[in-house]
């Protein structure tokens, strides 16, 4: 069992290892070694293509991060107060989100933004002289549209093993119910929604099909690569891609962290 798992692991972690190891090469061809060098992560940040890629991918990763959090938590804390038959639906429609492949997500988006736009436009043109259309904004509609399922999830498996003697004795000691969410509520929640901002940022900065629909005349970091790897591929295209893996590792890393450490604190709470 451990020759086979490992056989699993190097199968899966091998050619990511590879696409780090020729980003250093020196030469022009992507699978040609001819020595060490940083060359490629120079050349690459000071391409106005990939910089501005990059910005937009920021861009779009920080706003989905921030309202999936936001909204996510919202919910969470709504649904953990409903019961019956409206909880299972919102729980299905939660998981549904989730599973349901980026694909369909993008397809279905696409055809929702292009039929409100076909109604709103030609108002908004006579009214207000210019159109609706695809852009980063659409992206982050989107990319909110999963990441918010994520976060809420997230938080209430935290709510779920959260000690309700906490609340109990704020409520005794006659604080109000925004000091009691403020003061006790917030505190034991914010791990996991730490968690949350980290891999909807993850999930958003490194995603690539549900952007391709939706981005219109806007290019993503993402959209670069694959639109360059077409031409073939090259350290350049290996070092961006080194960079976009060691990121979504780290925050993914850190997303661990945090919910390990919420895993070691609750027994103490409890």
């Amino acid at each position: 069992m451990a020759l086979y798992a490992l056989f699993i692991y190097v199968f899966l972690y091998a050619p990511i290892a590879l696409i780090v190891f020729f980003s250093f090469n020196a030469g022009r061809y992507a699978m040609d070694w001819q020595g060490f060098s940083i060359q490629w992560y120079g050349k690459a940040f000071s391409n106005p293509l990939i910089v501005e890629a990059l910005t937009t991918s920021l861009t779009i990763a920080s706003s989905t991060a921030v309202l999936s959090t936001i909204f996510g938590t919202l919910a969470a804390l709504g649904l953990e107060r409903t019961r019956g038959l409206i909880r299972q639906a919102f729980d299905a429609l939660i998981y549904i989100a989730i599973m349901v492949p980026g694909i369909v997500i993008g397809i279905a988006t696409l055809i929702a933004f292009v039929t409100l736009f076909n109604a709103i436009n030609p108002t908004i043109e006579t009214l207000l002289s210019f159109r609706l259309q695809m852009g980063t904004w659409t992206v982050i509609a989107a990319h909110v549209l999963f990441n918010i399922a994520v976060v809420c999830l997230l938080v209430r498996a935290r709510l779920t093993g959260m000690d309700r003697s906490l609340v109990e004795a704020s409520d005794d000691l006659y604080a109000t119910p925004l000091g009691t969410f403020r003061q006790i509520v917030l505190p034991l929640l914010m791990p996991s929604i730490l968690a949350g901002l980290l891999l909807s940022f993850t999930f958003s900065f490194e995603d690539f099909i549900i952007a391709f629909f939706v981005a219109g005349p806007d290019v993503t970091l993402p959209i670069y690569v694959f639109s360059s790897i077409r031409r073939g591929i090259t350290p350049e295209i290996n070092a961006v891609g080194t960079v976009v893996l060691m990121t979504s590792f780290a925050l993914l890393t850190a997303a661990q962290f945090l919910l390990r450490a919420q895993d070691r604190k609750r027994p103490a709470a409890d």
